[in-house]
């Protein structure tokens, strides 16, 4: 039996509801960093021929500077690069906030043991070593992809698990914020905040949830929870409520 669409009010089709009810997925984003040619055309032509939205790049220089701008779903890249090999690559990855959690495969012809070891404690997610077949890497690919969606979900549940307590600081800010409950002070104390533990800390005075703060600065609702911990063992409070009540009495947040 075929459900007919939605309808409006007036008991026509509604097309903005039939629209809503199929959301396509968006394709999964690869930037697949290889300073040979051959390989980045065939490998590309073989992953967009299974849906996936290809980016290439010449090296690991290449590489992390088009990662920044696309944030990739998941890096390709082979070890022995110029300028900047896979190694070098993968550490920078892991070394910035907006990328570090990005699922890396390497893609080497260096497939002894000991070099799979070094690429896993370099904290690479998978090691394919090269002859390899393609389908393999499809399976890989998509199997990181899922083991990401996962964590994804995971870190979603947690951040929603005490949302009902969030939210009830987060009313109490804006009551506070609104009625002049706290008078805004002139900076009487100084405290050692990083330019993020600032920004995070400015953002929750404006009343925002985690998971508004983690879009507005392009981050993981996970490092927006790890900055406000880190605020309460700064300020010495417990909650929201009291952070946000701390830093207007003592002219930390315009």
């Amino acid at each position: 039996m075929v459900n007919p669409p939605p309808t409006g009010a007036a008991g026509l089709p509604d097309p903005e509801a039939a629209a809503a009810e199929v959301v396509p997925a968006a394709p999964v984003r690869l930037l697949l960093v290889d300073d040979e040619p051959g390989l980045r055309t065939a490998v590309k032509a073989y992953l967009e021929d299974e849906g996936f939205l290809v980016t290439t790049a010449n090296d690991g220089e290449e590489g992390w500077t088009t990662a920044q701008t696309l944030m990739p779903d998941v890096v390709i890249t082979d070890v022995m690069m110029p300028r900047c090999d896979g190694y070098g690559l993968l550490k920078r990855l892991r070394g910035d906030e907006r990328l570090g959690g990005t699922p890396v495969i390497f893609l080497t012809a260096k497939g002894m043991t000991a070099d799979r070891i070094a690429g896993f404690q370099a904290g690479a997610d998978d090691y394919i070593p090269k002859p390899f077949d393609p389908d393999e890497l499809v399976a890989r690919v998509r199997n990181v992809v899922r083991r990401q969606e996962r964590l994804l979900a995971e870190a979603a549940r947690f951040a929603d698990a005490d949302i009902g307590a969030m939210a009830k600081q987060i009313t109490e800010i804006r009551s506070m914020l609104g009625t002049g409950g706290v008078k805004k002070a002139t900076p009487d104390v100084k405290l050692d905040f990083t330019p993020r533990e600032a920004s995070v800390l400015q953002l929750v005075a404006e009343g925002m949830m985690n998971k508004e703060i983690a879009r507005r600065l392009e981050t993981s609702i996970r490092n927006v929870e790890k900055y406000v911990s880190r605020l309460f063992i700064k300020t010495g409070t417990a909650s929201r409520t009291e952070l946000v009540r701390f830093a207007l009495e003592h002219g930390l947040v315009e």
